[in-house]
């Protein structure tokens, strides 16, 4: 027995008696919004797959070309050995769809913001952050990693933010943090009103579009499309709709330049692999084109999100293909996420901390694959909010 042996146990036994233990099980992913877990098929209403490309042959096929091309690694980092002819062009790619002067990859969305946003902070000395309070973890553990305290107002009250910049008006610099669309709630910020607000209050922008991208905006190319050039750093990732795996940042020359020399994320990960770049570029041949699919998801989000609140759900003012129904304690959402389960859905209970105490839920993540009966099977299935 190893010496951390108990302090692993107890730690453990705690989150067990919190109703809070997480276990991991293997699935495997089906075609028309399904998956496949422990010998049975389910509908699957927790996977980010959002147009269904994670199965589409031609992300599967061009993922089979470059690697057989250019191997299977990459092979070294991207200052040393590891950037290919291919990185170059897919980042030229994506800054295209993004409409920006360049864009770098990243390994993961949640590496991205870990690593980019200490890299911004260091070059500000004295810089203020303001971040909304639900910002994914990733970027409130880039301002841990910062060193820096940064200010959290109020989920999308932008009327507290302006007042917060005002207040601290004499900073050197000031760093606006927030997600386009948000993973737990499905909302959206108005990036538009943002930009303005940062124009107005001299203040830089930071939007991670991680579940914008490809969904939402001009060509799925996200909400930040819609104001084009009001943002000074994009974040976004290819592990979503894009159904691949990976992440970018799409801004200005200069930033990535700097980027590419201040980022310990970048400089000290091994380069993405020619498979996965593969199957980004499929992807953003794909994508632009797919405007049939991404108006099909918007109708099963407003009709799921009718069905939930005639039944007295809470969807915390989604308005997007995540829809959440909000159940309270954690063991309800757990107990009904079971019994969906038993019905044949798999529509996973998200719990603190990745949520506030109190608004445990069912995430529902909706795919351009489900069919209207699907909703209603699971409406049906999921029946009336409990009496409180």
């Amino acid at each position: 027995m190893s010496l951390i042996t108990p302090f692993l146990e107890r730690a453990l036994a705690k989150k067990r008696e919190a109703g809070l233990l997480r276990t991991l099980r293997p699935a495997s992913m089906s075609p028309g919004g399904r998956i496949v877990r422990d010998g049975r098929e389910y509908v699957d209403f927790s996977s980010n797959d959002y147009l269904g490309l994670a199965l589409r042959p031609e992300l599967v096929e061009r993922s089979r070309e470059w690697a057989a091309r250019h191997g299977t690694g990459s092979g070294a980092s991207r200052l040393v050995t590891g950037t290919h002819e291919a990185h170059l062009a897919l980042e030229a790619k994506i800054a295209a769809f993004k409409g920006t002067e360049a864009a770098l990859l990243f390994a993961s969305g949640w590496q991205a913001n870990a690593a980019v946003i200490p890299a911004l902070v260091a070059a500000m000395p004295g810089v203020q952050v303001f971040a909304d309070r639900l910002n994914h973890n990733s970027m409130h553990a880039g301002m841990a990693a910062s060193g820096v305290r940064q200010h959290r107002f109020a989920h999308n009250d932008l009327d507290a933010l302006d007042a917060m910049l005002e207040r601290h008006g004499d900073a050197p610099a000031r760093l606006i943090l927030t997600e386009s669309v948000f993973s737990m709630d499905g909302d959206r910020a108005d990036l538009a009103r943002l930009a303005e607000i940062a124009r107005r209050r001299d203040a830089i922008l930071y939007v991670d579009e991680a579940h914008a991208t490809g969904v939402l905006g001009p060509g799925g190319a996200g909400l930040s499309a819609t104001v084009r050039g009001g943002i000074d750093v994009v974040m976004g990732t290819f592990s979503k709709a894009m159904g691949s795996f990976g992440a970018y940042v799409a801004g200005s020359r200069l930033l990535c330049d700097y980027l590419v020399n201040a980022s310990g994320g970048f400089i000290y990960s091994t380069a993405p692999p020619p498979a996965v770049l593969g199957a980004i570029d499929a992807a953003l041949d794909l994508v632009p084109h797919m405007d049939a699919e991404r108006a099909t998801l918007a109708a099963l989000g407003d009709r799921l999100r009718s069905g939930l609140g005639a039944a007295g759900f809470d969807v915390a003012g989604s308005t997007t293909q995540i829809v959440p129904a909000i159940i309270g304690e954690a063991d309800d959402a757990m107990a009904l996420s079971e019994r969906l389960a038993q019905a044949g859905m798999i529509a996973s209970a998200i719990r603190p901390p990745t949520v506030p105490a109190g608004t445990s839920r069912l995430r529902i993540a909706l795919r351009a694959t489900h069919s209207q009966g699907d909703v209603d099977a699971l409406l049906a299935a999921i029946g009336n909010a409990p009496c409180r």
